[in-house]
């Protein structure tokens, strides 16, 4: 077997099974604490598309690339408006997961989601994965400092663009005064991890109620993210009976925030609305329940 040395990915948390471990429990006895995560991105005209939904023509990728670029620029002019009155009619507070540059480059998006009282949590200072990023310190400064300026307090959260981290991503983030992560999706339950400077939690995340997969990966049709979030739903409620999960809702309004799938999000949210015990929670008060149950 080979040793395990330094940073590795499995040096960060041991391995224990969910039936394995202390109880939690949510308020009233609550099964299922349910986050949604907006994803607000900063896709640059002058480089490659984090994404595209339109090939090259003949196979030559193109710089600009107008329509790509075009195609998530119209989630931030009209799609995002849409979740906002999605979530704001349920009075239902997101997780808003946005690159640092973004507090400039979209700023009344930025008003929209600190008016409503949502929980802000740094995503990369532009979309780029962590191991193309030249400085991550600085990259993840330069993202909490962006934050506070706008907002007047730091992130408490992260979701790494892409979900990607190198072996010094989570020491870095905890150094920083990151206090849970949004890239370790292992788990239905918080689990700590550790690093150079004490435990991160990761709070659970998700890669498959998540419309990049959803709708840009696997191009399913537009009701896909109800009938999959709903079946996703059903069985952590039934699992919730004897140990609370959380569900992860993540959106991108360039995605979930187009016509023909609003309409679906809306669907999702009232079948899980019209269940008892249930907790509508940001990603920091998923932090904050679990760090009371749980200390570091």
């Amino acid at each position: 077997m080979t040793e395990l040395v330094g940073n590795s990915v499995r040096n960060r948390l041991p391995y224990v099974p969910i039936h394995r471990r202390p109880a939690l429990r949510l308020p009233n006895d609550a099964r299922v604490a349910v986050w949604t995560i907006v994803n607000v991105e900063n896709w640059s005209p002058a480089g490659a598309m984090p994404r595209a939904v339109l090939p090259p023509p003949m196979g030559q990728p193109l710089l600009p690339d107008v329509p790509n670029w075009a195609w998530h620029e119209y989630g931030m002019r009209v799609g995002y408006w849409r979740f906002l009155e999605v979530l704001g009619s349920r009075n239902l507070k997101a997780t808003f997961a946005l690159n640092g540059s973004v507090c400039e480059l979209y700023p009344d998006a930025c008003e929209a989601a600190r008016d409503a009282g949502w929980d802000f949590m740094g995503h990369g200072f532009v979309q780029k994965p962590m191991h193309k990023v030249d400085d991550q310190k600085a990259a993840i400064a330069d993202t909490i400092a962006a934050i506070k300026k706008f907002t007047g307090k730091p992130p408490r959260g992260w979701e790494s663009p892409g979900l990607t981290e190198t072996d010094e991503t989570l020491d870095l983030l905890a150094e920083a005064g990151i206090e849970y992560v949004a890239d370790w999706v292992l788990d239905e339950q918080p689990v700590s991890l550790k690093t150079r400077h004490g435990d991160i939690v990761s709070v659970p995340y998700t890669v498959e109620i998540n419309d990049v997969v959803i709708s840009a990966v696997q191009q399913q049709p537009s009701d896909e993210i109800f009938r999959r979030g709903r079946d996703q739903f059903d069985r952590l409620y039934l699992d919730g009976a004897k140990a609370p999960r959380v569900m992860a809702i993540s959106i991108h309004p360039y995605l979930t925030g187009v016509p023909h799938r609003i309409k679906y999000l809306e669907m999702l949210y009232d079948y899980i609305l019209g269940h008892e015990g249930v907790v509508m929670w940001t990603g920091a008060e998923i932090l904050d329940w679990y760090r009371a149950q749980v200390p570091a």
